[in-house]
């Protein structure tokens, strides 16, 4: 990890809004099953984004909401080198255990605030799952732009608006009881309005199915920086 990166940690736990600590702590206590328990939307999204990626080259990645590393395994494959931002820790740690290597760096971040990595670094920007749990997207896409190279790609990957109208959301069980994570419903446009208003450029949208005769389980949205 550059010696750059190291002073931003610090600061970054003391500024997250009290939504985000609810979610954190939600995320801290799955974090030890999250990989072991059935959890169809983050399986399909596996599927997905190595379908949607496979034909693309790039070299250096940011990956926002890393978790345990489920896609980053993937990801450095073809990467020359990684850093994956999350904001739940005892994620990071699961994927920092799975994923010992030279080419990746964790970093515990609020993605809602700045992020400690620079501008104009990457050829692609990934996001999984993500931003159904920020309330603000222009945030988001605005450092997105900062942060890509010219002709940079970002692919994003999320839960289908269709499906969180439906009311569905990221659960687990915890000690016996249910617990429903919080999250912010996004529609297409949504997405699409802020990505564009910040600079980028909508080349790719698909609708990802578990069966073709349900509603969509997940969207996916490919941006390029002109």
């Amino acid at each position: 990890m550059e010696p750059a990166l190291d002073k931003f940690i610090p600061n970054l736990k003391f500024i997250v809004s009290f939504e985000m600590n609810k979610i954190i702590d939600n995320y801290n206590a799955w974090a030890n099953r999250y990989d072991e328990a059935p959890n169809p939307t983050s399986d399909l999204d596996k599927i997905v984004l190595r379908q949607s990626l496979s034909s693309i080259d790039f070299f250096k990645v940011l990956e926002l909401g890393c978790g345990t590393g489920k896609n980053t395994e993937w990801l450095i494959t073809k990467a020359d080198s990684l850093i994956g931002l999350d904001f739940s820790k005892n994620m990071l740690d699961i994927a920092k255990n799975k994923i010992q290597s030279d080419k990746v760096a964790f970093i515990e971040t609020d993605l809602n605030e700045d992020w400690p990595v620079k501008n104009e670094s990457f050829d692609l920007a990934v996001i999984s799952l993500t931003l159904e749990h920020i309330k603000k997207l222009d945030h988001i896409f605005i450092s997105l732009f900062e942060k890509l190279k010219k002709g940079g790609k970002c692919f994003v990957s999320e839960l289908h608006p269709k499906k969180q109208l439906l009311g569905s959301k990221a659960r687990f069980i915890d000690n016996g009881e249910e617990v429903v994570i919080d999250a912010f419903q996004h529609l297409e446009k949504d997405y699409i309005q802020s990505a564009e208003n910040s600079g980028l450029t909508l080349l790719n949208k698909k609708d990802w199915y578990d069966d073709k005769k349900d509603i969509p389980r997940l969207i996916t949205l490919l941006f390029e920086k002109l």
